[in-house]
């Protein structure tokens, strides 16, 4: 295995530049998460590491090697599209052996490779099937077994997940986990899916139009976000972010009726505008003379937690969640009181305030 640098990597097309300048480095056997909205340049930068794409600036270095001028076939990467991308008329075995027919490698050292790579994935039974007798979820598995085959020094996932249904999207990610657990190898995956992201990652790269927002593992991307746009993107449902006023030191003001909230306000001065975040498991119910107003638009209930939508003068929609099952019903009213620990501040050009 191996690990990645990238050196001020840029991508244009024409006059529309899509990458802009990304620097990133990946320890070996680290599994690292692309994650953004579409368009964000996750995809292009991952086709430009595996060489499927020509960078326009920049360096590429697998290994402390320079790569940035090979073709794909010479940089030992092996990638896993959204695609199952099978061949219909070959069985499994012979799918996953292919690749290294083709490398010139003795029948020995094939079938070593595949039944132990079948052993990782459950597909020991299923060998001798052709894709068309196989679940979404086993041609995922395979397409990812013939990925393992090739002993790569980088794994490259190209949102793998994103054709299974709920349910197997799941179950598909537990088994992925569980395989760079078991193999430790270097992993670079892209997905939209935040979930994903959180659940999967030792670190999260955080992208916006072409640019790197922020670099961190999930809990401290979810507790620590630098900006709006990270704070908004990580976590679900998303957190509340509210515009306000610094009415002082230590307090801004909410809403029509400026409902003071205490928070670390840092060095900002009074009358600068902000956003104020929070999650909606951190917001808490108050007396109803004593906090925020929050009239209930929509309950969700799921059993063991539930969650209620409201609205409050001055102030878009907010999100609360209640463990167990509330009573609350649409219509109904409650207050809400901001834990200063739990909050989250943002100036006016949307960076965080560290205080």
């Amino acid at each position: 295995m191996a690990g990645l640098s990238l050196s001020g990597v840029r991508k244009s097309y024409g006059a529309t530049t899509v990458l802009h300048g990304i620097d990133l480095d990946v320890a070996d056997g680290e599994f690292v998460v692309f994650v953004g909205p579409s368009g964000c340049g996750k995809s292009t930068l991952l086709r430009s590491i595996a060489g499927l794409e020509s960078i326009t600036g920049g360096t590429i270095a697998i290994d402390g090697a320079d790569v940035t001028g090979l073709p794909a076939s010479e940089r030992g990467l092996a990638m896993v599209f959204q695609s199952y991308a099978l061949y219909p008329h070959m069985s499994v075995y012979a799918n996953m052996a292919f690749a290294l027919e083709n490398m010139g490698f003795k029948r020995d050292e094939i079938d070593k490779r595949v039944k132990r790579a079948a052993g990782m994935l459950r597909l020991t039974d299923y060998l001798e099937r052709k894709p068309k007798a196989l679940s979404g979820g086993q041609r995922q598995r395979v397409a990812i077994g013939r990925a393992i085959v090739r002993d790569p020094k980088i794994f490259l996932f190209d949102e793998p997940l994103s054709n299974l249904d709920a349910e197997l999207r799941v179950a598909t990610r537990k088994e992925l986990a569980a395989l760079h657990a078991e193999i430790g190898g270097t992993m670079i995956y892209v997905t939209h899916d935040q979930v994903e992201a959180m659940t999967l990652a030792h670190r999260i790269v955080v992208l916006q139009g072409g640019k790197i927002e922020q670099v961190g593992t999930p809990l401290e991307l979810y507790n620590r976000p630098d900006n709006l746009f990270v704070a908004g993107f990580i976590g679900s449902p998303r957190m509340n972010l509210l515009p306000g006023k610094v009415v002082r030191s230590g307090a801004v003001a909410l809403g029509e009726a400026g409902h003071e909230v205490a928070c670390a306000t840092g060095s900002l001065p009074a009358g600068a505008s902000v956003t104020l975040g929070i999650r909606p498991e951190h917001l808490a119910l108050a007396a109803q003379d004593g906090g925020v107003p929050l009239a209930i638009e929509l309950v969700e209930r799921l059993g063991g937690e539930s969650y209620l939508y409201g609205a409050s003068p001055g102030l878009p929609q907010i999100t609360l969640r209640l463990d167990g099952q509330s009573e609350h019903q649409r219509g109904s009213g409650v207050a809400l009181a901001f834990p200063q620990q739990h909050l989250h501040l943002f100036d006016d050009a949307g960076k965080a305030v560290r205080v």
